[in-house]
């Protein structure tokens, strides 16, 4: 199977493309550019270095959400032109699982960490047996307060593990953690910390083996939450 992945759900844009278990590309730029500016170009780039007609990718994976709005809505547009122009599914990935997914293997706990503004991070808590995984924690937006207290009662009830936190929530919160978290716990590494599209495009084969495909006109992101926009009508109209 060969996959064509993207995600563009953070200040991280990533684009591969993933056959048959082999990452054939896979390009990643975490600059002061929009997406709108790069995600085009880094498909482009990867497809003509690995020569690749498009017509023989099976499908399209993209971050499903949540993460910055901006982002997912311009993931969400590429995948779904590419998706109508090309008559190819959509394999939309939770952004978090995606992003855990770099830890395939690591049989630690992972927490995905997305600034969500307003002292909220988009997160979730997982982790692998052997190669099977495992969630324990879906993913939500919710207080960085409520998520600590969250990974204490679960290692509690577990026999907690070493948490790994990654994710551009890290430098936000990483002296809050250190702080009041009682649980071991590391931050990634450079190269381990923000999205990758071979990730993603890893996990986006799982689930197709699971049958979790959508058609391009069908596809929506998962916000998880009100735009400020939405937020600010609301607030006006209950007044």
């Amino acid at each position: 199977m060969k996959i064509l992945a993207m995600d563009s759900s953070g200040l991280v844009a990533s684009a591969a493309i993933v056959e048959d278990g082999i990452m054939r590309a896979e390009y990643t730029i975490n600059y002061k550019k929009t997406h709108s500016q790069t995600l085009l170009p880094m498909i482009d780039e990867i497809v003509k270095m690995t020569e690749t007609d498009l017509n023989t990718i099976d499908a399209i994976a993209v971050a499903g959400g949540p993460g910055s709005f901006t982002g997912l809505r311009i993931g969400s547009a590429t995948a779904k032109g590419l998706g109508l122009a090309l008559d190819k599914p959509i394999i939309s990935v939770p952004t978090t699982v995606g992003m855990a997914y770099q830890y395939q293997g690591y049989s630690q706990w992972i927490c995905p960490l997305m600034d969500a503004r307003r002292n909220q991070v988009y997160t979730g808590l997982y982790t692998f047996c052997e190669n099977e995984f495992i969630t324990l924690q879906e993913q939500c937006a919710i207080s960085i307060e409520e998520l600590l207290g969250k990974i204490q009662e679960l290692a509690a009830e577990k026999d907690g593990k070493t948490v790994v936190f990654l994710g551009d929530g890290v430098p936000v919160h990483q002296a809050y953690i250190d702080e009041k978290l009682k649980v071991s716990h590391l931050f990634a590494p450079p190269h381990m910390n923000g999205q990758s599209a071979g990730a993603l495009g890893v996990c986006a084969m799982e689930l197709a083996k699971q049958g979790k495909l959508e058609t391009a006109a069908g596809h929506r992101p998962d916000y998880l939450r009100l735009s400020q926009a939405e937020r600010e009508r609301a607030e006006r109209n209950g007044k």
